[in-house]
């Protein structure tokens, strides 16, 4: 039997907030309820009202604010509260870097309550704005104008963004001018609703340290009218454009990718410098959006994993190679795998330019650890950068099988790597938990964890 005062749409009451939720929302106990509050932060004192009742929990807007944060500020964006994009502006800086480790903190405690980690301090930008490398701006008509932006929160309207400080300033640049070609070429823009329509996406990707910039157009089929001059146009806008290209999806899918990639003009890739490497990235290959604290993330698994010279590396997720490589000068011998060929065709170049013989496999995981395992090959040192569903049951078993003398573990998402930590603890010691603020503005946080054969 529930024995828990209910809470009712619309009653309003006072409500301290303990802690930041996953999603940068507030968190307060009314009665041993659970609630969130959007907007609201640690400390502060509010008059709450309920909008919605869930099994676990209410969520409630504040009604009015008794007592504010004194990490509380305004944001600096006009459209914040409508884009949902970034959910901590309203926060200073150094105090987001502060909630983003309690989000480690509260996972873990969630998920392995009485196990002692020694968890780090956020690692923090110098300068917490401008600094992604990419942007995926949905396209819709208004009327006869070309809009591109993200969808308002919770809804279907898209708000056109003609501006974005958390976005490298080119690549909304470039958006905004390759709108207005669209828009003068009359070109037929993708309907949400009816499906119809050719342009539904404008990607624009930019080399933070090389200035390249790669534009890539989703569209709906590959013919497209007018193709020609649309090209001769978009090739114009700027210098630094070596890379037009067009991706295909048909699908209707919230995913912004399809299958089929044609190079209109230019080059298949742009070129990208990380320290002292340098990568060049296809239009679907993935890269890390903040290279500025990419360095500092990479130089935290290379402290993690510990090299000598002697050891070999398993890199999974590889993605283009970024790992493995920045590991490489002090690693035997490196490996990897990913599910998207094109990556792996990007790691191997990557690889043998800058003079490494490293070996890159197309597939999962779990099927190449065991399968080189049953060659007799187990690797030293294995390290993982999984999305933010984390490493899945089938690959923690073979992990658990193959048992690596070091792993470690990158993790964009503190509850999936408290879940998966759980089962690892089994036969790995936590040596250290770093997290590291990848996202500023948003509620993300990145870690890197050391993890240790017992």
């Amino acid at each position: 039997m529930n024995d828990k005062p209910i809470i009712e749409e619309g009653q309003k009451f006072p409500l301290t907030i303990k802690r930041l939720g996953i999603n940068g929302e507030g968190i307060g106990f009314f009665k041993r309820n659970v609630v969130f509050v959007p907007g609201a932060l640690p400390g502060e004192e509010i008059t709450a009202q309920v909008t919605n009742v869930k099994r676990n929990f209410a969520e409630a807007r504040i009604l009015k604010m008794r007592t504010p944060s004194p990490h509380r500020q305004t944001p600096p964006c006009p459209i914040y509260e409508a884009c949902g994009g970034c959910q901590l502006q309203h926060m200073t800086y150094s105090q987001q870097l502060v909630e983003k480790r309690d989000l480690v903190v509260q996972a873990l405690d969630r998920y392995l309550k009485g196990v002692n980690v020694k968890i780090e301090n956020t690692i923090g930008m110098e300068d917490p704005w401008y600094y992604r490398n990419k942007s995926q701006f949905q396209t819709r008509l208004k009327g006869t104008q070309v809009i591109a932006g993200l969808f308002a929160e919770g809804s279907h309207q898209l708000l056109d963004i003609e501006q974005c400080i958390v976005q490298h300033p080119n690549t909304t640049r470039i958006t905004n001018e390759v709108k207005r070609v669209l828009e003068d070429l009359k070109m037929p823009i993708y309907d949400g609703k009816t499906m119809k329509g050719i342009v539904r996406t404008i990607v624009v990707r930019t080399g933070v340290e090389t200035g390249e910039i790669q534009l890539v157009l989703i569209t709906t089929r590959a013919r497209m009218p007018q193709k020609e001059m649309l090209i001769d146009l978009l090739k114009e806008l700027d210098p630094n454009i070596v890379s037009i290209v067009q991706n295909i999806n048909k699908e209707k899918t919230s995913l912004i990718f399809g299958e089929e990639t044609i190079t209109l003009w230019g080059k298949d890739t742009i070129h990208e410098k990380l320290g002292e490497l340098s990568f060049d990235l296809s239009a679907r290959a993935f890269f890390q959006l903040n290279p500025k604290q990419t360095v500092k993330l990479y130089d935290e698994i290379k402290r993690a994993a510990d090299l000598t010279g002697n050891e070999s590396v398993v890199d999974a997720y590889c993605g283009v190679g970024t790992i493995g490589l920045w590991l490489a000068d002090r690693a035997k011998e490196i490996r990897g795998m990913d599910l998207i060929h094109e990556s792996v065709v990007d790691a191997k170049a990557n690889a043998k330019k800058h003079g490494y013989d490293a070996k890159y496999v197309t597939g999962s995981a779990e099927k190449w650890l065991e399968t080189w395992r049953n060659e007799g090959y187990v690797p030293d040192v294995l390290t993982v950068d999984p999305p933010r569903t984390g490493l899945g049951e089938s690959l923690i078993k073979t992990i658990l099988k193959v048992k690596p003398k070091r792993f470690i573990y990158t993790s964009c998402n503190p509850s999936t790597l408290a879940k998966d930590l759980q089962q690892l603890t089994k036969v790995y010691k936590i040596e250290y938990i770093q997290p590291i603020d990848m996202f500023p503005q948003t509620a993300q946080v990145e870690s890197v964890t050391k993890l240790i054969l017992k």
